[in-house]
């Protein structure tokens, strides 16, 4: 495979490699991803990643293993007092420590040389009727979305959305709630993260969310993986949806996005080896954005999809997916 120089394609979910760190923290989970052939960034997350280490040395290690930063993602489940909200909790208190806990990730950010903080607002949220004020949550929110917005103008903000867990209705649990959200804050830097399992459970196409995205604000990320729909199940990227997998890449394409693409897999679940795990994410994905290029660029394809045939374009995929050529029966 061959990669543009210098320009970071696959990114890795550190958290993945654990079980290679060999008592060495952040720095093990690191290494052990340098050995993905194709996986050349990484992803950290802000504060647990940063425990006992500065945002400079992190940095050095990623350099040293031949790894840029992708970008950090906010982790708001590293004080308990986060677990009914951090940008919602009720607490005035509560709340200005969790906004200012993400202008540090900012600082870090920037001093890492980084462009964009991800934002999963797991904890934020309800549980139960009558728990909530929502015009509250709603306010709290956009406040905070404001707040760290403003902190670092050149920093880019992704909100990456999820419809639960940990608490049973996530605040932002789609594109629409999540874009509502954007435009009401205004800031030009804040933008969404596309996860294509939390858009499978969020009963949404990933395609016609990408669209969406960046008809109304911009992409920012693009996390892979997949599922059944039912959960976060973090599954190889492709494996169980490849068909929709080649319609993201091929709106993408006609989109113009050339950003890194973060493998947010779960190894661990099933006992896999991550190594090998993530080696299998690049040469499915590899194959599969292949194919979306070769189709983003085809008449034939642009012209089914304005007849909305989808009996042939399910036969263009298939060729191009197993093999040999299909009839067309017209």
């Amino acid at each position: 495979m061959s990669y543009p120089a210098n320009k970071p394609r696959y990114a890795a979910r550190l958290n993945a490699f654990k079980p290679l760190a060999e008592g060495r923290g952040i720095a093990g989970m690191i290494a052990a991803a340098a050995r993905v052939e194709g996986m050349d960034a990484a992803d950290l997350n802000y504060p647990d990643h940063f425990e006992g280490r500065p945002a400079r040395e992190i940095g050095e290690m990623l350099r040293d293993n031949g790894l840029g930063l992708n970008g950090l993602a906010m982790r708001y489940y590293s004080d308990p007092a986060f677990a009914i909200g951090a940008f919602t909790n009720p607490d005035p208190a509560t709340r200005r420590k969790a906004i200012d806990l993400t202008k540090q990730g900012l600082d870090a950010l920037a001093e890492m040389g980084g462009g964009v903080m991800t934002l999963w607002m797991g904890q934020d949220g309800f549980d139960y009727a009558l728990q909530a004020d929502y015009a509250r949550l709603w306010a709290d929110t956009l406040d905070a979305l404001a707040e760290v917005s403003a902190h670092n103008r050149d920093l880019q903000i992704a909100i990456e959305y999820k419809p639960n867990e940990p608490r049973a209705f996530a605040l932002m649990p789609d594109m629409a709630t999540t874009l509502l959200a954007i435009r009401d804050v205004g800031a030009k830097n804040l933008g969404v993260t596309v996860d294509f399992a939390h858009v499978l459970y969020a009963n949404e196409m990933p395609a016609h969310v990408a669209y969406l995205a960046q008809r109304h604000a911009k992409i920012l990320g693009v996390h892979l993986n997949d599922g059944y729909g039912k959960r976060d199940d973090g599954l190889m990227a492709g494996t169980v949806h490849p068909v929709a997998t080649v319609e993201l890449f091929v709106q993408l394409h006609r989109m113009g996005y050339d950003g890194v693409v973060y493998f947010d897999t779960f190894p661990d679940h099933s006992g896999l080896n991550p190594i090998e795990e993530g080696r299998t994410n690049i040469l499915l994905i590899e194959r599969l954005r292949t194919i979306a290029a070769e189709l983003a660029e085809s008449s034939e394809l642009s012209d089914l999809l304005q007849k909305q045939n989808a009996a042939l374009t399910q036969r263009l995929i298939a060729e191009r997916l197993y093999g040999g050529v299909i009839p067309d029966g017209r």
